[in-house]
């Protein structure tokens, strides 16, 4: 297995300083926290992820108020 290429999210830094890193692979998208990079992170399957982040950028998570 190669080494996973990370990457930080464009959503990581000031103000808040909560941080991801994200590698994928052809099957799989793997997540970890950029602080404590240590414990284990998160896998999921490559189509799972897609669903995730389009459900994330058109607002269909949204928080109702």
């Amino acid at each position: 297995m190669q080494p996973l290429n990370w990457r930080t999210s464009s959503y990581s830094g000031a103000p808040t300083n909560e941080c991801v890193e994200v590698a994928d692979t052809y099957a799989d998208v793997h997540v970890r926290d950029t602080k404590d990079r240590t414990r284990p992170g998160l896998t999921v399957p490559t189509a799972t992820w897609r669903t995730f982040t389009t459900a994330l950028t058109g607002g269909l998570l949204d928080r109702q108020r």
